[in-house]
């Protein structure tokens, strides 16, 4: 008789929790809700995470705080983001290299790079942001397959210039050397893009790829000229400016941004953030600020982020991987 009144009071707390758990999932958010992001403030992706708290403050009547923890390549943010307790009230939003860091690599922190599901919960996908590829006047080249040709009839005399080794940059212009089978000279600029655009105006070197904020200026001013972009379709303002997929099919490479929550975080949860978040991005507002800064909005199901973030790194790896052997010679 004991144990059957133990029995029943055990289903009565059941009763009563999951009610209780049911309530507090409903009423989400009703206290500050943090994003993580993994770089310093000022960048553009604490701009975005910005952009988008302020918008979903407004919708959820709750203050929406943009922390920030820059270094080790994201892997700082990486680990207080998963160590955060699961009730939505964390949320993290990495730029793209935490997911495409090799393992073992010098200086990669061990928890990187970031897989899913395993470490994260998909949210919502939140922009993506095209590279531009432009050319010196004085190059001669005036189309991104002028380009191929030349380097295949002389491979490694074409050279680029790129923010740095090893970055979205340098790793876009491997991967369209395996895939053209041609052979350019990187030229690397630790300094950043304005450095490189004086020597590529000069025509010092015949090519450069770089960001929105790098080139969209130069092209549209006719400083250089615009070859090809690197996003899906080609983008507001650059309607003239053919996709580097025009000339080799299926490539396309963008800088991108996601929302995730660490592992275990309620279903109902993710999806009242991935609804909020869609809300928040068809803001014609948000949109606006977001397109001042290059970037455009894609919408896609937390099941499709998850499979969208696989496919990068299942592309990028072993562009990764021949930068690492390429390095060590």
């Amino acid at each position: 008789m004991k144990a059957h009144w133990l029995a029943v009071a055990g289903l009565a707390v059941c009763a009563v929790a999951a009610p209780d758990q049911t309530r507090a999932q409903s009423d989400y958010p009703n206290k500050p809700v943090r994003i993580i992001v993994d770089s310093a403030a000022g960048s553009a992706n604490d701009a975005t995470a910005r952009i988008l708290g302020d918008r979903l403050g407004r919708i959820w009547n709750q203050q929406v705080l943009t922390i920030n923890h820059p270094g080790a390549g994201g892997g700082i943010s990486a680990r207080e983001a998963s160590k955060s307790p699961n009730d939505g009230y964390t949320l993290y939003m990495p730029a793209t290299s935490p997911f495409l860091a090799l393992p073992g690599a010098p200086g990669v922190a061990p928890n990187l790079p970031i897989e899913l599901p395993r470490d994260f919960v998909s949210i919502s996908l939140i922009l993506e942001q095209p590279l531009y590829i432009g050319a010196s006047h004085k190059s001669g080249f005036n189309t991104l397959a002028d380009v191929i040709a030349a380097a295949k009839a002389k491979p490694n005399e074409v050279s680029y210039a790129a923010t740095g080794r090893g970055r979205l940059t340098h790793l876009t212009m491997e991967l369209l050397q395996a895939r053209t089978g041609i052979q350019l000279q990187l030229v690397p600029y630790a300094g950043g893009p304005a450095q490189a655009m004086n020597d590529v105006m000069s025509g010092r070197v015949p090519l450069v790829l770089d960001g929105y904020a790098g080139l969209a200026p130069a092209i549209k001013g006719n400083l250089i000229k615009g070859l090809a972009s690197t996003a899906i379709k080609r983008p507001p303002g650059f309607e003239n400016l053919p996709t580097m997929a025009e000339t080799v099919p299926g490539l396309t490479v963008g800088a991108w941004n996601v929302m995730l929550a660490p592992a275990g975080t309620p279903d109902a949860v993710v999806k009242k953030v991935h609804a909020d978040l869609r809300t928040a991005l068809d803001d014609p507002d948000v949109r606006a600020k977001l397109a001042a800064n290059g970037a455009f909005v894609r919408h896609i199901t937390p099941a499709e982020v998850t499979a969208f973030v696989q496919n990068e790194q299942k592309t990028w790896r072993p562009i990764l991987e021949k930068v690492a052997k390429d390095a060590k010679k």
